[in-house]
């Protein structure tokens, strides 16, 4: 394993743990030159799942590129990275268990604003701005009012 920090590609492994779902190994390690911590987390590879995009072409999902929305969403906010990876791990289990081969994008789309909504409203607003791709303001304003009704 490469270290994040110095490159370095020995260290050693300092705790494992299995996840709450039995489907990840979490590991702290150590850098053996830099002494710095980091955390990697194993997962079995299965068949790749695949992500119908709204145009209907289809790519491989990608935890990545989830992670980012959600971090993107949640940059500058009161969130912490373990919520963060909560949302994402919560969705990864909802998509293996109801989906076998593949996922519409608006689904993982709607799941996430759905999280969002609950942990933190502003996150919420900034994911569903980019995912509900708002023609006018107009359309905005009335994401918002929808929004502050279901929280009355």
């Amino acid at each position: 394993m490469k270290c994040p920090y110095c490159a370095h590609l020995e260290d050693k492994v300092i705790d494992s743990r299995l996840s709450q779902e039995g489907d990840t190994i979490r590991r702290r390690r150590e850098c053996i030159k830099c002494a710095r911590r980091y955390t990697t987390y194993e997962r079995i590879d299965a068949i790749p799942l695949k992500v119908i995009k709204r145009d209907k072409k289809r790519e491989d999902f990608s935890r990545e590129k989830l992670l980012n929305g959600v971090l993107k969403a949640c940059e500058k906010r009161p969130v912490s990275v373990g919520d963060i990876e909560g949302i994402v791990r919560e969705i990864e289990i909802e998509i293996e268990r109801n989906h076998e081969n593949e996922v519409a994008s608006t689904e993982i789309g709607e799941s996430i604003m759905k999280k969002l909504h609950k942990l933190d409203e502003v996150a919420y607003v900034r994911f569903a701005s980019v995912y509900r791709q708002f023609k006018d303001v107009n359309e905005f304003v009335d994401e918002i009012k929808h929004m502050l009704d279901k929280t009355k």
